[in-house]
């Protein structure tokens, strides 16, 4: 997939497996998956990190095919989804972690073009969430509050 706001195309990342069928020398069932992942949602785990616990520690490749519903859809039935999705949760640390910089060195115009590009990406992201209804209409990024989304 091509990047955003540069012209390259990116061709690193995980590969997910050709074969759609279950392994078999998978021991667990789909209950016991969602009782592992709803376990690890409540040690604030985010949905990629309890996806990369399950295939590191458990050795369960992939959740979609076992439980036939992603992790985020299981959290959503059990209640334990975070109050913001994941991939706005990470551009908002990266903001902030970006404004902390900035404060330190005022002359890393690198920083700044990288921390106005961020926030146009959550920007974007809000809308988008606001469309569909995983967001509330009346939330608002804040930069100075943004702090408070941080681990």
């Amino acid at each position: 997939m091509a990047r955003k706001y540069s012209r390259k195309h990116g061709k690193s990342g995980s590969k997910k497996p050709i074969k759609k069928t279950l392994p078999v020398w998978l021991r667990y069932k789909p209950n016991e998956v969602e009782i592992l992942i709803v376990k690890l949602a409540k040690e604030e785990k985010s949905s990629s990190e309890i996806g990369i616990i399950l295939r590191d520690t458990y050795g369960i490749p992939d959740v979609r095919t076992l439980c036939k519903k992603k992790i985020s859809q299981i959290l959503i039935e059990k209640k334990t989804a975070p109050e913001l999705p994941d991939d706005l949760t990470a551009l908002i640390r990266k903001s902030v972690a970006i404004r902390k910089h900035t404060e330190t060195n005022n002359k890393d115009e690198t920083a700044k073009r990288g921390l106005t590009l961020t926030e146009s990406k959550i920007k974007l992201l809000t809308t988008y969430y606001k469309k569909s209804g995983k967001l509330a209409s009346e939330w608002k990024f804040d930069p100075e509050r943004a702090g408070f989304y941080t681990k």
